[in-house]
């Protein structure tokens, strides 16, 4: 690729930088939960129509999912992955809040959507933005992908900001468990002989999952909440239920996790009485496989557009996500772009950062390294080929 290319995509995303950061405030000053982001699947929709991208709505069956095309000839089809759920739980109030910057992730794929459109005369393909509604709950994706909505894909591209740049990210596999529980109230000073205490049970769940750590792999994380546990003081609760999220790095490893950690509510329900149902909350999310070929077309892009520091070691602390899926079914490469040290993710202290300066600062590196990333497959198609012909090994 010339150097003339890179200084059309460096000039087309200075001259729409204000547009893309407008749709990041935008959604930052509009935080909706999962399943819940109509203002915001509205929103980045009509602003990809107003770009000339083919819009279609309630995609898959979603109300707050979409997809947007643009075609402009036979080369690769890249998909770009707009999240905008916010999460629960913010300032005073408790209110919800980006502070995952899912706000930045939808301004950086829609963003270089746009670039790419621009660039008719250096690409000759398909642009597909995905919007993919609930990443921080059920992870929509995962249905998205059941409904065929990554058919026809050669690579998926995304980024999300962290604290260091890093390549080498990686994905937890992950269940969600929900354990209930059904006693039998009694009065809990007259006759708590005749109840059958499902709170008990719950907390005996907690008692052997603890119990359980340190016999599971250095990877494996099991965190929960109890989400029901009676009603008054003075009554046997007879429903209690709790959850869990059961992670590891690879699904193999989880499955043998998951199935210790349910043992451990079953022995609750034989110790107190109480009768167990257990069910799958969110979807199962899988650990994220990033393809080598895409990823290294993505370092040297990077690289071009100015981002520094770019960690080649494999992430420390990975968290769980439903791109995770999606790695298994086509070519995908998420990487991460630092904010520098500071708040993580998730943290109150991290909202300003994420429609901060720096923020600004690296959703217009993003959007080059992206943009170009999808030049590069369609000027030189064998790559796609050889993206493929590792997925397929793997």
């Amino acid at each position: 690729m010339n150097q003339t290319i890179r200084n059309r995509v460096e000039n087309i995303t200075v001259e729409h930088i204000g547009s893309f950061e407008e749709l990041s405030i935008h959604l930052f000053n509009h935080p909706e939960l999962s399943d819940q982001e109509f203002e915001s699947a509205r929103y980045l929709a009509d602003y990809l129509k107003k770009n000339g991208f083919e819009v279609e709505e309630s995609y898959c069956g979603l109300p707050t999912a979409f997809k947007a095309v643009y075609s402009n000839g036979d080369g690769p089809t890249i998909a770009l992955l707009a999240e905008y759920d916010a999460l629960p739980g913010y300032y005073e109030d408790k209110r919800p809040a980006h502070a995952c910057g899912h706000n930045w992730i939808a301004a950086s794929t829609i963003g270089t959507a746009v670039v790419l459109k621009e660039l008719q005369e250096d690409f000759k393909g398909t642009v597909v933005v995905l919007g993919t509604p609930s990443e921080e709950t059920v992870g929509r994706k995962v249905d998205m992908i059941d409904r065929g909505a990554f058919e026809g894909i050669d690579a998926v591209l995304q980024m999300h900001l962290e604290n260091e740049t890093c390549i080498e990210t990686r994905g937890l596999a992950m269940d969600a468990i929900e354990f209930s529980f059904k006693g039998k109230a009694s009065h809990a000073a007259s006759n708590p002989h005749d109840g059958i205490n499902a709170l008990d049970a719950v907390n005996l769940t907690f008692a052997g999952i603890n119990a359980l750590r340190q016999h599971l792999k250095s990877d494996v994380r099991v965190h929960g909440i109890i989400t029901e546990g009676g009603q008054a003081p003075n009554i046997v609760p007879d429903s209690a239920a709790c959850r869990f999220y059961v992670r590891a790095f690879k699904r193999s490893d989880l499955k043998i996790a998951t199935e210790r950690v349910i043992n451990c509510a079953k022995g609750a329900e034989l110790m107190t009485g109480a009768v167990l149902t257990h069910r799958y909350f969110e979807n199962h999310f899988d650990d994220l496989i990033n393809n080598d070929v895409l990823k290294e077309v993505m370092h040297q892009q990077m690289i071009h557009s100015g981002i520094e520091y770019i960690s080649t070691e494999p992430e420390a602390f990975p968290g769980s996500s439903d791109i995770g899926n999606v790695s298994y079914v086509c070519p995908t490469c998420y990487v991460n772009i630092g904010v520098g040290d500071g708040p993580a993710v998730h943290e109150q202290e991290f909202l300003p950062i994420a429609i901060g300066e720096m923020s600004f600062f690296r959703l217009r590196q993003a959007i080059s390294s992206m943009a170009l990333t999808a030049i590069e497959l369609d000027a030189n198609r064998s790559l796609v080929a050889q993206m493929w012909e590792e997925f397929n090994r793997k």
